[in-house]
């Protein structure tokens, strides 16, 4: 008969056969050893956790210790009929049950029926059932009142990885134990025996990379070290490790983020092609980069007890100055970079570019915490302080009031292609607003190196007029402040139909700063305002701002205190005529606009029939 016929995996031929080989859980080994010592054994337990952590052995080990009839102290013998026949899955008193496939109501049937046979040779009858969280909710509600009141030599343990996904009346009927992951020295431990026992020489590295790709789970570790076990010779490598997992080594990693950190481009791709080539699959080295990426933001942020789980605990010290030459805030923004790529990978065919793009973008990454400094220092000198004041938003529309963009002025400048006038008043507290900011430096903004000589109501007038001349665009005019009523009209003659219709309605635009345009309406067109906060009309308007711009540009809309003017201007067919909106004081009509925040469009006297009294 072959040999390899009797061959058994690793994973089941080291299983834990006592609560003392339960490496990692030994809270849940000593709850169960002293119930059973007490004689406090509970009807029903739930064991929790991640897979491959002992849920099941250890349910078998405590099915084993109930029955055992040598068990001492709680421990079984492992050596006696019952003992084996558990450990082998095949006793006529433990029955393991999978949640997954026998999750009908009629298997739940079935076995109620069996729960009132006693037990035919050991002290209790016990049921454990695998991915209990499978069950359907009828399975879930037969086995209710059965779980509740069994008989008194009816044990029953379940074994789930989602135990989110039982029933709350499931779990209230049942003592739950919580299985952690395995911490990374215990598994490598355990890996080093059973190299021992199977003769074979591996070296530390390569059962610490074994260890670390498991994540925590022992049996994901055992069945990864058999795979590696059948694929060697006797002496097992690092080399031979990162070959079988299509990973990276640690040192091609900390050179690929060390050409990073440097911005060498060219030398982050070539390191990418090299580690591709010699047989890194490209998902698992994009894992390693987000590992690599979080242990960089656990350096940073000093948590010196958190373990390392892209590269070995020898190269921390290496880690850490990667990580203070980079600062926190460029980490995280590489982590969200790398994270994005990530996502889009799993849906593309091009992985591969995603991923270079991904990495060309971690070197356009600038020192965020070298800028953040900086930005802190500019806004407590008196030029920061001019800086901040010039660019926030809100000083854009507290100090700069430009003339209101009308929709007569608009429908003119749109009719002729001119852009509506710029009245005095506009451009006086515009410029207004640019000494008030430059007042730190005591320089006017518009003629450098002179001093603010007079500020009198008479001058100020003559200096407006002088700056407007001086802030008036030439005919190639761009995107600044001061040419809000020119930008805007400009804008508006691209934009027709009902998107322009709506953006006419606003009465205030203001250029604040490089790159933000802020569009006002008055409280009477809150409709307007969310037409043109639509998807399409937004992605219309950011076109055409953008283009005039000649830049990118957020444009936000606000609404203004201001009404809006008491009339609206009409086009006839023999010309242009006003409509009367006023109300004279009727308390009905004013309560009618205070209710539906209404407008009076036009107004109309009704004849009164004849011979009709008031």
């Amino acid at each position: 008969m072959d040999a390899s016929a009797n061959y058994t995996v690793l994973a089941r031929r080291y299983r834990p056969q006592g609560f003392e080989e339960v490496i990692g859980q030994e809270h849940v080994a000593t709850s169960l050893r002293n119930a059973i010592l007490s004689n406090r054994v509970g009807h029903a337990y739930l064991f929790t956790g991640a897979r491959g952590v002992g849920k099941t052995s250890t349910a078998r080990i405590f099915a084993k210790a109930l029955n055992c009839p040598n068990a001492v102290d709680g421990t079984p013998c492992n050596h006696c009929e019952v003992c084996e026949s558990v450990a082998a899955g095949s006793d006529v008193d433990v029955h393991e049950i999978d949640g997954a496939s026998n999750n009908g109501i009629d298997n739940i049937r079935d076995l109620r029926a069996n729960v009132t046979v006693t037990s035919m040779r050991s002290k209790y009858k016990i049921y454990i059932i695998d991915e209990v969280h499978m069950l359907s909710k009828p399975a879930f509600n037969a086995l209710l009142k059965t779980l509740e009141e069994p008989p008194p030599n009816v044990k029953f343990v379940f074994c789930t990885t989602e135990p989110t996904k039982v029933p709350d009346t499931i779990l209230s009927r049942c003592q739950r134990f919580d299985f952690g992951t395995i911490a990374l020295p215990q598994i490598i431990e355990r890996l080093a025996d059973i190299a021992k026992s199977e003769n074979m020489e591996v070296e530390p590295a390569a059962l610490e990379l074994v260890a670390r790709r498991a994540a925590g789970s022992m049996r994901d570790s055992q069945s990864l070290f058999d795979q590696l076990l059948a694929s060697a010779d006797k002496r097992i490598m690092a080399a031979d490790v990162n070959r079988l997992l299509g990973t990276a080594s640690d040192e091609r990693l900390m050179e690929l983020f060390a050409a990073i950190i440097t911005r060498q481009r060219n030398q982050t791709l070539s390191l990418l092609s090299h580690a591709l080539a010699d047989g890194a699959q490209l998902g698992e080295l994009t894992d390693q980069i987000l590992n690599y990426l979080r242990d960089l933001m656990i350096l940073v942020s000093e948590a010196t007890n958190v373990p390392l789980i892209s590269v070995s605990e020898t190269n921390r010290g290496g880690l850490a100055k990667q990580a203070q030459a980079w600062g926190l805030n460029t980490i995280v923004a590489a982590l969200q970079i790398v994270s994005e790529a990530k996502l889009k990978m799993q849906r593309a065919t091009f992985g591969r570019a995603l991923l270079e793009l991904a990495l060309i973008r971690l070197t356009l990454l600038e020192q965020l915490q070298s800028l953040e400094a900086l930005l802190t220092e500019l806004s407590t000198s008196p030029t920061g302080r001019t800086l901040a004041a010039v660019s926030a938003p809100s000083a854009g529309f507290e100090k700069k009031k430009p003339e209101p963009v009308t929709p007569e002025s608009a429908d003119e400048s749109r009719r002729t292609g001119t852009p509506p006038s710029r009245s005095q008043d506009s451009c006086e507290v515009h410029v207004s607003h640019v000494a008030d900011t430059s007042a730190g430096t005591g320089k006017s903004a518009f003629s450098p190196g002179q001093p603010l000589a007079d500020t009198s109501p008479s001058s100020a007038l003559s200096q407006n007029q002088s700056a407007c001349e001086a802030v008036s665009p030439p005919p190639s005019w761009n995107f600044q402040p001061g040419s809000e009523s020119k930008f805007w009209a400009q804008v508006l003659s691209e934009i027709g139909d009902d998107v322009g219709d709506a953006l006419r309605k606003a009465n205030r635009v203001a250029i604040c700063g490089p790159n933000r345009l802020e569009v006002e309406f008055p409280k009477s067109y809150l409709f307007a305002k969310s037409l043109a906060e639509q998807p399409e009309a937004r992605q219309k308007l950011d076109s055409v701002v953008t283009r005039r711009a000649g830049r990118p540009v957020q444009v936000v809309f606000g609404i203004s205190d201001e009404p809006a003017a008491n009339g609206e201007s009409v086009q006839a067919s023999k010309g242009v005529r006003r409509t009367d909106t006023s109300t004279h004081g009727d308390p009905y009509v004013e309560k009618a606009i205070e209710l539906f925040n209404a407008k009076v469009m036009k107004k109309e006297s009704l004849a009164r029939p004849s011979g009709q009294e008031i």
